[in-house]
């Protein structure tokens, strides 16, 4: 077998950095080929937990090093580099602190590497601890699903460019270095490394076979944060690398196409607040009477037929789990105000801080210092449904073929605005209860 590296990034991620290293710990893989990276960027006890744990597994014959930075520059995209410098393998594999492997996970992926050298980059399929949490979990694993068995299978298939999802993959150390190595350039140093890998002439490997189970975000203010992060980086990725792109006399005319509607995927959230805000004036004043709504209808089946395939390919119950896709609508429209603003800033700003997405080992109780509570953004949704609402009662009468539209728009934001709200109310009780305790 190859030496290989596995580098784990985190950052105070006190409730799931053990849960990672027992898994790591099971791998089967030859001991004397494997060297584990804990870059552990911590300022709480994550730290402590973290050294107490490799000093036990180290003394096991586990080849394990707990990595401290004296500062946190660059992030993730920063530990990593600074671990990379620090290793000699041939391969590395990444796994965030929220991700538990399943021991076959390298035996599974090293082989094609080994068998094809032109491989840079191998991914594997996100799974979800707690996709039945509640339902914010139930959408998002839902939308991870269609990514991971539609998107991702579709774009590896056809030969286009397809991305490391940063968590759950193996890349080859020489790939790496010929990119460039990670940077901190945007806020998705994964999904960056990608297309620059791609673009020098490496091929990337999607394998839905081998499963990677991660921890879902159970709050909504923290997927929120999770979703801005995306879209802001997904974004500077599109303005670094898209004239690479069209440039790039590797890539096919459609290559280039699929690159670019990958990249600029995002830009979706700006249309649709457009969309919603100019819907209800144009309709007065001009009752779209002679405009071709039709289509639109038929368009509107292909997102929900990419998630029916996506649970029929994955869950012998499918039928009930697509019951949930309301949910995903309800996320995946909800955000559209939290993702627009990081898109807006994604255009115009480099780099950024990476806020990280807090995680709780699933059922576990935390304090509320892990938790995030809702900012203003809440507000501005609120106006949205209620505006939704008002443009779908005009509808009603003056072209009843947008009232479904308007009332998605109505539904989504409402959803979102009453689930933050709650959660916010629950944040700052706790910390009065948790305040008065503490005295």
């Amino acid at each position: 077998m190859a030496n290989l590296a596995l580098p784990t990034s985190h950052y105070n991620e006190r409730y799931v950095v053990r849960r990672l290293l027992d898994a790591v710990a099971r791998l089967d893989y030859p001991r004397d080929k494997l060297t584990i990276q804990v870059l552990d960027d911590s300022t709480d006890e994550t730290s402590e937990i973290v050294a107490a744990r490799v000093a036990a597994l180290r003394a096991t014959g586990l080849d394990i090093q707990h990595i401290r930075r004296a500062n946190r520059n660059g992030f993730k995209a920063g530990a990593l580099a600074y671990g990379l410098e620090r290793l000699t393998s041939e391969y590395v594999a990444v796994l965030d602190a929220d991700f538990v492997p399943p021991p076959s996970f390298l035996r599974d992926i090293i082989p094609h590497m080994v068998a094809d050298p032109s491989i840079g980059m191998v991914q594997s399929r996100w799974g979800h601890l707690n996709a039945n949490g509640n339902m914010l979990t139930r959408g998002q694993a839902m939308a991870l699903d269609g990514h991971f068995v539609v998107e991702q299978v579709g774009r590896n298939r056809s030969g286009w460019l397809i991305n490391f999802n940063g968590s759950g993959g193996v890349w080859r150390t020489a790939a790496i270095h010929d990119a460039g190595g990670w940077t901190d350039e945007t806020l998705t140093e994964d999904l960056d490394l990608s297309y620059r890998a791609q673009l020098k002439g490496w091929k990337f490997l999607y394998l839905p076979s081998v499963v990677v189970p991660g921890e879902l975000p159970p709050d909504l203010a923290a997927y929120k944060q999770q979703q801005a992060r995306w879209a802001k980086g997904g974004t500077q990725c599109m303005v670094l690398l898209l004239g690479k792109i069209w440039r790039s006399p590797r890539l096919t005319f459609t290559q280039r196409v699929m690159a670019t509607a990958h990249l600029a995927q995002y830009m979706n959230a700006v249309l649709m607040i457009v969309l919603l805000v100019l819907t209800p004036p144009v309709l007065i004043l001009t009752r779209m009477e002679n405009m071709p709504l039709g289509p639109l209808g038929l368009a509107g089946l292909g997102p929900p037929l990419v998630y029916l395939v996506s649970q029929h390919a994955l869950y012998p119950n499918w039928k009930q789990r697509f019951l949930h896709f309301p949910a995903l609508m309800a996320i995946g429209t909800g955000l559209a105000w939290n993702n627009c603003l990081a898109v807006l800033s994604g255009l115009f700003q480099k780099k950024g801080e990476f806020k990280r997405t807090p995680k709780y080992a699933i059922n576990r109780t935390i304090d509320s210092s892990y938790r995030l509570a809702g900012d203003w953004t809440i507000v501005i949704e609120a106006l949205f449904s209620v505006y939704a609402l008002m443009g779908a009662l005009i509808a009603m009468r003056l072209s009843p073929t947008l009232v479904i539209y308007l009332g998605i728009y109505c539904f989504a934001f409402g959803v979102v605005a009453l689930w933050g709200i709650s959660e916010t109310v629950k944040v700052r009780r706790s910390l009065r209860v948790e305040t008065a305790t503490s005295r």
